[in-house]
């Protein structure tokens, strides 16, 4: 293939052949610091690869910008993004291939065909928030959304370019008095105090994207940068031609304080209520139903139902200068009636709420057992996640993993991991302890006695990766799965599952010797599930595509256990179970989607709890839901079970346990906020159940434990 020529920024002369072993076929765009290029796998999948300019890679700082923006795009990568296939950011070129998205930029679609009408506002709007939404569950803030990096695709919008994104809780690393971001689409506080700058700033920017694409400026518009900067920080926003549904919503969004601006679930709330005629065809495909006689057909969305939360009232349109007063007004508002429902709550669970923090080692009932806790890191503590295994605990928190005896809470050892970001708790497996880095995509085992390094691998070229037993399995894009001998870090064997872009791999105890690879459908109207054996690499069994997206959440005795959520808003509608060796399927609707689910299963019966607090038991045997309670926590974590009781923890340190036959508070513990600034937790720690014991940890890094069976007594 004739080199292709650079026609945008860059010192080369002539752009490469290959990046890395993706043949590169024409060049798509060019901007400051590389290049993108249309290309293909080895398997004909068509990939969008981008490869930085020579100069460039030779700077160390911007190679470190750039392995920044390849953890940010993996880790965001999901529904409203365009998913990380490979990179290499220690190539001589650094490069980095997503997915190849057709369709135009906002910025070229407005250019083409002028402002967008308010139906397609909406659906843009709905779409961003949405992509915010998820963005930020991982604790990434963007800091650059802006019209060119939004992608206008068949499916909805897509926002790319993670080039200066990073962690909400790290530290900006730049020039003294270099901005970061693109002015006209910057917040005020990217501005001002630009090491402050949080998730708000990218609802600031989905404002000034809403009026870019309604009027085809932005709301603070001038050829000077400097007095764009001054009408950020200190100006009303040119509203002039936003439809006046939207006005109102946009306003909120171009708020001065970040305080005062919608949560993206807050803006889509807001514009499902805007009308009931609100269109989403042109982006959201038909909902799929499942009709008496098993067969498939495709439903529109319906109303809410008699009971179901209702969105709020679109606002009227304020006056300049009014949003933030009214806006305050109301947050005056919701935190009495915030604090009315959380002494509610807390009178109808009847624990002692929010308590005094416990002194170490208070005894309980149980004579055998003395509860505890543990604080082992004290300097910028965040939720410690843990394993339990060979007698210990094992536990990783900010840059430091340790072991605990289970019995007194006492460190045994620590082991220090420089610059470590937590991907998951510690796994046992090989006999080893297995740490995993999310950000260098890194391995470490460890000895569990004495926490000393046995080996280390580095991962650059897997996108996801899972323990089986004693066996580490890493998969690619490409449909190829490997699986390491975790006690040696060798690879034992190489397969191709046939399937190729976003499949991901689940092991689950209960069922040691099975590993589920599943695949998502393009449109997400169906699953593809194969049972993996983990020693050998050998499928078995009846590998099936099922109705439904679908993610599993447990397995046992050869049946594996999986949530069925809508492809479009993500809720939880029904639970499945699906035995491979006979093809059996069984699929219990619940009666209500659930929000954001997280979920466990003991018994046959899978435990749904959602992140409005609501936790449904259901019986797939009995094909029906057997209780439901509500029990007032938000973004809780894993359910735990031991047939008495289900376990899980709150976001605010609660350990909380309902009656596993009645769906009945049986007690919690007391809260233990989090006050360091170590890091940015983006789901809860399950609990450990471990000899009628259980262990759970908490945001001010405190590990603790606590008798299984005497849950009032806690």
């Amino acid at each position: 293939m004739t080199p292709q020529r650079n026609t945008g920024a860059g010192a080369e002369a002539e752009l490469p052949e290959y990046a890395g072993h993706y043949r590169l076929e024409s060049c798509l765009g060019s901007g400051g610091m590389g290049v993108v290029h249309l290309a293909r796998s080895t398997s004909g999948l068509k990939l969008a690869v981008k490869v930085v300019h020579a100069q460039y890679a030779k700077d160390r700082e911007f190679r470190g910008r750039f392995r920044q923006e390849v953890a940010a795009a993996r880790k965001v990568s999901g529904a409203f993004t365009a998913p990380v296939v490979d990179a290499d950011p220690e190539a001589e070129r650094p490069w980095m291939a997503t997915l190849f998205i057709p369709g135009p930029t906002l910025s070229e679609h407005v250019k083409r065909n002028g402002p967008m009408p308010p139906a397609q506002l909406r659906r843009l709007m709905a779409g961003l928030a949405e992509a915010l939404r998820d963005i930020h569950r991982v604790g990434v803030v963007h800091r650059d959304l802006k019209p060119s990096n939004v992608l206008l695709a068949e499916d909805g919008p897509k926002v790319i370019d993670f080039g200066i994104s990073r962690p909400k809780d790290s530290e900006l690393r730049t020039e003294t008095g270099k901005l970061i971001g693109t002015p006209p689409f910057m917040a005020p506080e990217q501005f001002r105090r630009p090491r402050e700058v949080g998730f708000a700033a990218d609802i600031f920017a989905l404002g000034s994207v809403l009026v870019h694409a309604a009027t085809g400026r932005g709301p603070f518009d001038s050829d000077s940068p400097y007095v764009v900067a001054y009408q950020v920080v200190h100006d009303e926003p040119d509203l002039t031609g936003v439809p006046e549904e939207l006005a109102p919503v946009v306003l909120r969004c171009l708020a001065k304080e970040p305080e005062d601006r919608p949560t993206p679930d807050e803006l889509m709330r807001e514009l499902r209520s805007l009308s009931a005629s609100y269109d989403t065809q042109a982006f959201i495909p038909a909902q799929r139903a499942t009709v008496g006689d098993g067969t498939d057909e495709a439903v529109k969305a319906e109303p809410p139902k008699e009971g179901a939360q209702r969105p709020r009232e679109a606002e009227k349109p304020q006056q300049p200068g009014r949003a933030r007063l009214g806006r305050r007004v109301a947050l005056a508002t919701g935190a009495v009636v915030l604090a009315l429902g959380v002494v509610a709550a807390l009178v109808e669970w009847g624990a002692g709420g929010i308590a005094q923090p416990q002194v170490s080692n208070p005894r309980t009932t149980a004579a055998a057992f003395s509860a505890w806790q543990a604080k082992p890191v004290t300097k910028d503590a965040t939720t410690p996640q843990c394993t339990a295994g060979k007698g210990r605990l094992f536990c990783t928190e900010a840059s430091v993993a340790f072991a605990l005896d289970p019995a007194t809470g006492d460190v045994l050892w620590r082991h220090a991991v420089a610059n470590a970001h937590w991907d998951r708790p510690p796994v046992l497996s090989g006999g080893l302890l297995q740490l995993v880095t999310d950000e260098a995509r890194h391995v470490s085992a460890l000895d569990p006695d004495s926490g000393r390094s046995r080996w280390q691998r580095d991962l650059p070229e897997n996108k996801g990766m899972e323990y089986a037993g004693d066996t580490l399995l890493l998969t690619r894009a490409d449909g190829t799965v490997t699986g390491v001998d975790s006690a040696t870090g060798a690879t034992r064997w190489s397969r191709s599952t046939g399937v190729h872009g976003t499949a991901r791999i689940d092991f689950f105890a209960a069922d040691p010797s099975s590993a589920y690879v599943t695949s998502t459908s393009a449109n997400g109207t169906s699953t593809r599930v194969t049972v993996l054996d983990p020693a050998t690499g050998d499928t078995r069994g009846d590998t099936r595509r099922l109705q439904g997206l679908l993610k599993p959440v447990g397995a046992q005795d050869g049946t594996v256990f999986l949530l069925s959520t809508d492809p479009v808003y993500g809720d939880a509608d029904a639970v499945v179970r699906y035995t491979p060796a006979s093809g059996d399927t069984r699929r219990v609707k619940l009666p209500v989607a659930r929000e954001d689910v997280q979920a466990g299963v003991h018994g046959g019966v899978v435990y749904v709890l959602a992140a409005t607090g609501s936790l449904d038991a259901v019986d797939v045997t009995a094909g029906r839901r057997t209780w439901h309670a509500e029990t007032a926590v938000s973004r809780g974590s894993v359910p735990v079970a031991d047939g008495r009781y289900v376990y899980f923890s709150a976001a605010d340190g609660r350990l909380m346990a309902v009656d596993a036959r009645s769906g009945t508070a049986a007690g919690q513990t007391s809260a233990r906020f989090g006050t360091g600034s170590g890091g940015v937790t983006t789901s809860v720690p399950a609990p450990l159940l471990l000899d009628s014991h259980v262990y759970a940890t908490a945001p001010d890094g405190t590990v603790f434990a606590v008798d299984a069976g005497d849950p009032g007594d806690w």
